[in-house]
């Protein structure tokens, strides 16, 4: 495999992006003196690459790498990515401006990779429109980042095409890989790393424990693998589940506490490829998950058409899917969040939370699948508010 940063580097990065915070208030400040003993130990360990984005904390993520990386540690001992959003059309000038905005923010001359933030099936057109692909390969020809790339949310053929047009120009694609979306007919994990391999690019993974999920269960998927191994954590069967592939340049762990740095590092250094009886633990656990009972919601939105208040409500059912799958609170709080605030990386839409329901019963009146959509935000509400 082609050397990215001039060192090999050991497979396990850190993600900037769920970092612990003094309070679970709205906009809380980061716990910089916690991320600070992460950072440490991380280091101490032997690992070094660090991953966040410009929209991140509302720039606070950033910022952290700064304050408990940059500053901290000399520059040829780590390595640091960021990522520019694209989530409407901008021009070279306004990609300028961020570029330069998160150097800053980081304390860098350079980011090791530069990536397009979240490319997607419909974001193709705006991307050639805005020349995006051409400024990046600017940036790095200009010498402020040694690799380029994308991080990607979409379907393998998509992905394909757009390697055909683009891998020669190319270092690297960020993937969502982990053992429940490998096979899973929207996410399409496998088919996307099989296109990236063919076209000779490199992957880093995002998303191996599925934002904590699939180290969050019900107990009784919970016990399947407690059973399997008492001495693993449930993370470490997601992890060690892409650390192994060919063609992995690192896997990404948004770590939020000591104790996650203590498991994962300890997953990264051990870590060998999954058994086929282990692969089968998985598939047990995966047939216990899905006996859990969730809102039978197919996304027709035929419920957000005349809602006076403009409620996402089939991604507030997801949530509340996940939820029930998963048991992890702290991930179904933040996605919940960026639904509700009208995210532009999520689509957009109206800052609408499942308390603004007015009860008016008509979203339930256009319903196929006669949910009890009320009843739903009042869970919502509850659980996540």
């Amino acid at each position: 495999m082609k050397d990215y940063f001039g060192t090999p580097i050991k497979k396990l990065g850190f993600g900037f992006m769920r970092l612990p915070e003094i309070s679970e208030k709205p906009d809380s400040e980061i716990d910089i003196e916690h991320v600070k003993k992460m950072v440490d130990l991380y280091m101490e360990r032997g690992f070094s690459y660090f991953d966040t984005a410009f929209v991140y904390n509302n720039g606070k993520s950033e910022e952290a790498v700064r304050l408990a990386v940059s500053e901290r540690y000399p520059r040829d001992k780590f390595q640091a990515a960021s990522k520019l959003p694209l989530w409407k059309p901008v021009d070279f000038s306004q990609m300028q401006e961020t570029t330069k905005t998160s150097l800053d923010r980081m304390g860098l001359e350079f980011f090791d990779l530069y990536l397009l933030h979240g490319v997607g099936p419909g974001r193709l057109e705006m991307l050639d429109k805005t020349k995006a692909w051409d400024y990046l390969a600017g940036v790095r020809e200009s010498g402020k980042a040694k690799n380029i790339g994308f991080s990607y949310h979409g379907d393998g053929d998509t992905l394909n095409r757009i390697l055909d047009a683009h891998a020669d120009d190319l270092d690297i694609v960020q993937l969502q890989i982990n053992y429940l979306d490998w096979e899973d007919e929207n996410i399409q994990s496998k088919k996307c790393y099989d296109a990236a391999i063919a076209h000779g690019v490199g992957v880093i993974v995002m998303e191996p424990v599925k934002g904590g999920s699939l180290a969050n269960f019900t107990p009784a998927v919970a016990d399947v693998f407690k059973r399997a191994n008492p001495n693993a954590s449930i993370a470490s069967w997601a992890l060690r589940f892409p650390l192994n592939l060919d063609g992995v340049v690192t896997v990404l762990s948004g770590m939020s506490s000591i104790e996650q740095v203590e498991d994962n590092t300890a997953i990264a250094d051990a870590a060998g490829p999954l058994t086929d009886a282990e692969m089968k633990v998985i598939a047990e656990a995966m047939d216990e998950l899905k006996k859990i009972s969730t809102i039978p919601c197919t996304e027709c939105r035929y419920c957000t058409g005349d809602c006076p208040q403009k409620i996402n409500t089939p991604r507030i059912i997801g949530v509340l899917n996940d939820f029930a799958k998963y048991q992890n609170i702290a991930s179904a709080k933040r996605m919940y969040g960026l639904i509700t605030s009208g995210a532009a990386m999520l689509g957009g839409g109206a800052p609408a939370k499942s308390s603004d329901c007015i009860e008016c019963g008509s979203c339930e009146d256009h319903c196929p699948q006669n949910i009890k959509i009320v009843e739903a935000h009042r869970e919502a509400v509850r659980l996540f508010e």
